[in-house]
């Protein structure tokens, strides 16, 4: 194989001046050919060198062998194009990706798939907009090809989908959508019913790209579409699988916060899969459902969905992935939502890993990922102060993702409110007066802008909105301004009671951080200690007696029994604390969470069905082990 390890395969200049010397007259083409063709067992004479010698010949003299280098295998032109990418040719290497005929045969070489990331990603940090060349050029194509017959169309339409989804893969949604809608113009084209069922699959891949560039409006109007022509095909009597369908309408439906229509989309989508789905869109629909059961604290569910999804992901498409990095960052967000903290920083950091070897620069996968870990640590090392990591990763997300999208897209909004917590924490610590009011500002713009973000998306009554209303309470908290901090939280709480019910996970965090406010700094003690046992209970409910969340109310109760001279109290949550320091002691001992991934699972119909069983028998316990 040419890339076994292709940062180490290097040759002097020497060597590859020889070795095209010693071509002249026999060609390297012939050698190109000959040991791409021929079974192993046939190369045992050729030096283990030879073909990527013969590849950096062919670069050497690329000017001159330009239009030949075109007409050979994908697998060899790929090559070629690898090395120019290795040499740092990049000008010359984006001349060659820009024309769709030469993408069009480098797509067909998709056991390089993951190579073909890192040199586009180079041309596209290089400045050369090969997305959108690429989205463009086919736009054109396909005006130019509406009065062809059937099978051009046809043709055209299986090609788009390829291109279309590999720009999504890469992260370039903005052309993948492009793409995708001028194969959408290409399929009314065609009879109504090959027109229906193309029209379906375009739909789902364009509602894919539409969710990743956070165009949910948008997003709702393609699945209306989609459901029209399913209702066209059902007329005469054809049905298409609706799995791939109803895990993007649940991704939307989830990115919006509205979890009970998330939920119950899951269902649906899981009731579609079948043997003979293809493993992504069973993978897909594995996490969209994981994530669903988790916001509505379907633990248990939720565990066994994720874990087969990853394990899916692991066993059909390999352990650097990009797909695989897309489970883990799901299993990390089940992880952090179990409690499970420390586990989900290394699962967010593996899957980060995977994405910069994948997709390097600056990439849209990278930034989200650089979020999540952000997040993750900073909850992480909540109680120790070290906030170094987690604003790092945070700042990275931000700055990749203000490179590539425009400065008010809803991307940004959960970066800056990461990044404004971290800087709210270091402030509080810092012991200098200037450089703490400098912070807790910086922090308040973030905030105030990550708000103004998601009011303009979400609107006012939404989860994500009251989020970023409790965040900003909790910096007024900081800055001494309690009163806004007041108003902040209790606008919080009303949101999410409304949306999620008095004894959600997210109602319980307001309620704690409205009890600390009146604890510390108005000495409103009853309040404060009603809110504390609530948010208490709740944290309970949900996550057991060992819930890290836990120890913040503790301590409160200790400090306000304090401050009321009520020493009984204080003796009790003194223990109450030492238990819960044991417990989570004993809780969370396992250190690496891929472990504890069944190696041997069931198959994917029985975990369909143990769902869907479970389901049918209402909801299970929602507590950790």
């Amino acid at each position: 194989m040419l890339y076994e390890n292709p940062w180490r395969k290097c040759f002097n200049r020497s060597e590859v001046a020889n070795v095209g010397r010693a071509g002249e007259g026999c060609s390297c083409w012939f050698f190109l050919e000959r040991e791409n063709n021929m079974a192993a067992v046939e190369l045992e004479w050729i030096p283990e060198t030879l073909y990527n010698t013969a590849i950096s010949a062919v670069v050497d003299n690329y000017s001159r062998s330009r239009r030949d280098i075109r007409s050979l295998p994908e697998n060899i032109q790929f090559d070629v194009y690898y090395k120019l990418y290795q040499q740092g040719r990049l000008c010359q290497l984006g001349g060659e990706f820009c024309e769709l005929e030469v993408f069009a045969k480098v797509l067909r070489a998709s056991d390089k798939r993951h190579l073909l990331h890192h040199c586009f990603q180079a041309l596209m940090d290089h400045g050369v907009k090969v997305a959108s060349v690429l989205a463009n050029s086919f736009s054109r194509r396909c005006s130019y090809i509406a009065e062809s017959d059937a099978h051009v169309k046809e043709k055209a339409i299986q090609f788009g989908f390829v291109l279309g989804g590999f720009l999504s893969d890469a992260g370039w949604y903005g052309d993948a959508e492009k793409v995708f809608l001028s194969c959408l113009q290409l399929c009314t084209l065609q009879s109504e019913v090959l027109h229906c069922f193309r029209a379906v699959e375009c739909c789902v891949r364009l509602l894919h790209v539409r969710n990743g560039n956070c165009k949910y409006h948008l997003g709702e109007e393609t699945f209306k579409l989609a459901q029209s022509y399913m209702d066209k095909l059902a007329k005469h009597g054809h049905q298409a699988n609706k799995a791939a369908l109803y895990g993007e309408l649940c991704a939307l439906l989830f990115a919006k916060s509205h979890y009970d229509e998330a939920y119950r989309w899951c269902i649906e989508a899981m009731k579609e899969i079948t043997p003979g789905l293809p493993a992504k869109v069973v993978v897909d629909v594995l996490r969209q459902a994981s994530k669903a059961c988790v916001v509505k604290r379907e633990f248990r569910k939720a565990e066994q969905l994720i874990k087969h999804a990853v394990f899916l992901a692991r066993e059909h498409f390999g352990h650097k992935h990009p797909k695989y990095s897309d489970t883990l960052l799901d299993y990390g967000f089940y992880l952090l939502n179990v409690d499970n903290i420390c586990q989900s920083v290394a699962i967010y950091q593996t899957a980060l890993d995977i994405r910069q070897s994948v997709f390097g620069g600056k990439n849209i996968h990278v930034a989200t990922a650089h979020e999540d870990l952000a997040y993750s640590s900073y909850v992480h090392q909540y109680s120790s102060g070290k906030f170094d990591n987690a604003l790092f990763h945070a700042e990275r997300a931000i700055d990749i993702i203000t490179h590539i999208l425009p400065e008010d897209h809803l991307l940004l909004a959960s970066s800056k409110r990461v990044k404004a917590l971290i800087l709210e924490e270091i402030a509080i610590d810092c012991h200098n007066k200037e450089t703490e009011e400098r912070l807790l500002q910086e922090a308040h713009d973030l905030h105030l802008s990550s708000l103004q973000l998601a009011k303009k998306a979400f609107g006012e009554f939404n989860v994500q909105t009251a989020k970023h209303y409790g965040n900003l309470g909790r910096l007024y908290q900081s800055m001494r301004k309690f009163k806004e901090a007041e108003e902040m939280h209790i606008k919080a709480i009303q949101i999410k009671e409304q949306l999620l019910g008095h004894e959600d996970y997210e109602v319980a965090l307001s309620v704690g951080h409205l009890a600390s406010l009146y604890n510390y700094d108005m000495n409103q003690y009853d309040d404060a200690e009603r809110l504390y046992l609530r948010s208490i209970a709740i944290g309970k409910k949900l996550f057991g007696e060992g819930y890290s969340g836990l120890e913040y109310d503790y301590r409160g109760l200790i400090k306000l029994y304090n401050s009321v001279g009520n020493y009984e109290k204080v003796f009790e949550y003194h223990n109450v604390l030492s238990n819960w320091n044991r417990l989570r002691d004993r809780q969370f001992a396992v250190a690496d969470a891929l472990e504890d991934v069944n190696t041997t699972p069931q198959q994917t119909q029985e975990v369909v069905q143990a769902f869907l069983l479970a389901q049918s028998m209402g909801p299970t316990r929602p507590c950790l082990g």
